[in-house]
């Protein structure tokens, strides 16, 4: 919480819903409109937002009151001053819950998916996330590579995510690869993919946790490098089948209880 107390002051200027995530979280919750969903770490509510857009009731849970001071207002979604760890629900409270790349800002992660699974029980829990072990495959690690060292540390497993969701609930769970379009319109750490010259943004780079927890000297250097790469047509003859594809598997994937 501390984290995005400090760096989420302007967060929704770069990290709006994407509406074919919106779209894939829908899907996978199967549930039909007028149904309640917990958005578990919903920052400033741009999901929460968007999943209410779709005709859903929305109980928006967030620990950062920074977070939360840049929501805006949907009638149907309510706020909830709290961490994943204690949520002030009650047993069953919810038909069906969404983790939108939160689940590494847990504090304790078993406790964080139990209190998930005790508030929407019958219901499915939809979680998106990423595979720790495809960081080192992502370019931007060559100019930065302190993204491979905060993802290894924070990021747990998608398998550890599923074993202990099953250890919890005794459901099986899903995992569904999200390989992400050329036009993301949030803009997380890999949505760049195919425009490395977001990176060079610093606005893009505060809504990107690895950014703000990143020593200065290496990003400093990172930007140095990937600029002139940039200009010198470097990272064009290095990288630039990229931008012929129209989406890339980064390693984002969506774990769906069955």
């Amino acid at each position: 919480m501390t984290l995005y107390n400090s760096i989420g002051e302007d967060y929704n200027a770069t990290r709006q819903a994407d509406e074919r995530i919106v779209a894939k979280l829908i899907s996978l919750l199967d549930l039909p409109p007028g149904s309640t969903i917990a958005d578990i770490g919903a920052g400033t509510g741009n999901y929460s937002n968007a999943i209410a857009q779709q005709g859903y009731q929305v109980i928006a849970i967030e620990p950062s009151e920074v977070m939360q001071s840049q929501q805006q207002f949907h009638p149907h979604v309510s706020w909830i001053t709290a961490s994943a760890e204690q949520i002030p629900l009650a047993d069953n409270a919810v038909d069906g819950a969404v983790v939108m790349l939160a689940l590494h800002h847990f504090n304790n992660l078993d406790v964080g998916l139990r209190g998930i699974s005790r508030i929407a029980k019958s219901g499915k829990i939809v979680i998106f996330a990423f595979e720790q072990a495809k960081i080192a495959d992502f370019w931007l690690t060559d100019y930065f590579p302190y993204f491979i060292q905060d993802t290894l540390a924070t990021f747990p497993s998608i398998q550890k995510i599923a074993h202990l969701i099953y250890q919890i609930t005794h459901r099986e769970t899903a995992i569904v690869p999200f390989l992400l379009p050329n036009n993301l319109s949030d803009l997380f750490a890999a949505s760049g993919w195919c425009k490395p010259e977001i990176y060079l943004d610093v606005q893009v780079r505060r809504g990107i946790s690895s950014f703000a927890k990143m020593p200065v000297n290496e990003l400093e250097m990172g930007l140095k490098r990937l600029k002139a790469d940039l200009n010198s047509g470097f990272w064009l003859e290095k990288y630039g089948d990229l931008l012929n594809q129209q989406e890339y598997d980064a390693g984002y994937r969506i774990i769906v209880t069955n």
